[in-house]
């Protein structure tokens, strides 16, 4: 089946599948834009990556999986893509967690690092292909700093400090749409003593003792976290880049910072499109370490398959929040199971089909041409996989076909990609002894005891709740039995 899709993804690319266009919503417009790289045929795309000062959390996972989906979505469309995530691997909460547990920062941003690389593995995001690191580009940090000051647009204070000067890039704040008076309103600047104007931002911080550092032409210190991402950028692609995305929490003030040093620098318009996926939330409350509801991905993966997570994920729109209520991911999980269940019957009565049904490739596309709406996408599979149960009731051996399509379309999503048997098997695995819940007990009796008294319509629709809620029941002669989906 691998190498079935394989040669389903090479085939498609030959043929150069985008006659419809593909939209792009961007932050800086406000607006969907028809997707048009700046070298036809190729795109540049970079992610902000992770702070590793702490383990990767679901905010990490979602985010990691929607532009390992992006990158692999524009490949299936005939882009030769170029993809770059960075590891912030030196910061000053980096600093603090060194101080809390006596390990010195670079060995436990190496630490964190090598935990994270493993955790996203067993979530099944791919790695880019170039992965950044802070700690690795200090010299491009420093030559970008140094030409920034040498064009007037930063200067260094005397503590040996340096800051970006704001009010020498007059479209700052077109990313965010707010003023300069906005964005201080409320905020405490920091050293503001030393700096120009209260807006300006460091692009290199002198260090304190006991921190680590790097020798500069300023003093000993490390760089500002803004900066960082603006070097690297430019190490790996050059001037401008064709997408660049992260967190919407990112958009003020990393990415506002980002477009201000990379454009005064450079003349040239960073990136042509920004891309932001929405926040976590856990029962409606933001997701943070303060308020103590962060979900680590590594905790849910020993709870649910990745293929279920994802699903859960991408149910939402990737520019919405997520709201993680305590039925997501099991609801997910019980989604995937009938699915494959009806996968694994088909599989099993008429072998693995070909994948030879355009339409649902096409119904999938025109989802993903609408700014990768995997939301829709993932909708249409409950029809799908109706029809598919139409089909193999009626005898109809086109539903292996159906599968075989189903498989190669939504592997690109993460999904299907496991055996049928070694997927429910793993599903089992996570839930021993699971316990049926006492809302469907009571209305399993209930059923029973109507059935005892012939009331069948009553029955059927006790029948119903019950599936709703993921279980089903098998009658035999004696009782009955509860079953999850």
């Amino acid at each position: 089946m691998k190498n079935d899709i394989h040669k389903y993804i090479i085939y498609r690319k030959l043929h150069k599948p985008y006659g419809k266009i593909m939209k792009i919503y961007n932050t800086l417009t406000r607006k969907k834009e028809e997707f048009k790289p700046i070298e036809d045929g190729k795109v540049k795309m970079y992610a902000c990556g992770i702070t590793v000062s702490g383990e990767a959390h679901i905010g990490h996972g979602f985010q990691a999986l929607i532009y390992d989906i992006m990158r692999k979505y524009l490949e299936k469309k005939g882009y030769e893509v170029k993809y770059a995530r960075n590891y912030t691997d030196v910061d000053d909460k980096i600093i603090a967690r060194s101080r809390e547990t006596g390990i010195p920062a670079d060995k436990y941003a190496e630490m964190m690092i090598k935990d994270t690389d493993e955790v996203m593995r067993d979530f099944g995001v791919d790695d880019p292909n170039v992965w950044l690191k802070a700690t690795k580009n200090i010299g491009n940090i420093i030559d970008f700093i140094s030409q920034l000051i040498e064009k007037g647009h930063a200067y260094a204070a005397p503590g040996g400090n340096v800051y970006f000067d704001v009010s020498s890039f007059p479209a700052y704040g077109c990313l965010s749409n707010r003023s300069v008076e906005d964005m201080l309103d409320g905020v405490r600047v920091e050293n503001a003593e030393e700096k120009r104007n209260p807006a300006d931002f460091a692009l290199w911080k002198a260090a304190k003792e006991g921190e680590i550092f790097w020798d500069s032409p300023w003093g000993k210190g490390r760089p500002g976290w803004h900066i960082e991402c603006s070097a690297m950028n430019r190490a790996a692609f050059g001037d401008q880049i064709d997408i660049h995305g992260g967190g919407r929490d990112l958009i003020f003030p990393h990415h506002e910072n980002e477009i201000a040093q990379s454009e005064s620098l450079t003349g040239k318009r960073f990136a042509k499109y920004w891309t932001h996926n929405g926040l976590i939330k856990v029962n409606g409350q933001k997701m943070s370490k303060s308020l103590g509801n962060s979900l680590l991905l590594k905790d849910l993966l020993k709870k649910y398959t990745n293929e279920a997570i994802k699903f859960a994920l991408l149910q939402t729109n990737y520019r919405n929040d997520i709201n993680i209520t305590d039925n997501l991911f099991p609801e997910a999980e019980r989604h995937l199971t009938s699915f494959y269940k009806t996968m694994g019957e088909v599989e099993r009565k008429y072998g693995k089909g070909k994948a030879d049904v355009p339409a649902i490739d096409e119904q999938f596309d025109a989802a993903m041409d609408d700014d990768f709406n995997t939301a829709l996408a993932l909708s249409n599979l409950f029809a799908l996989f109706k029809g598919v149960s139409a089909k193999l009731a009626e005898g109809d051996s086109s539903c292996a076909d159906d599968c075989a399509q189903i498989r190669a379309t939504y592997s690109l999503l993460g999904l299907f990609k496991k055996d049928c048997a070694q997927y429910l098997a793993e599903v089992a695995a996570k839930n021993p002894g699971e316990e049926v819940p006492a809302e469907v007990k009571s209305l399993a009796e209930e059923r029973w005891q109507a059935k005892k008294s012939k009331n069948w319509a009553r029955a059927d629709e006790l029948r119903a709740g019950i599936d709703k809620l993921g279980y089903v029941i098998k009658d035999s002669k004696d009782g009955y039995e509860i079953v999850r989906k």
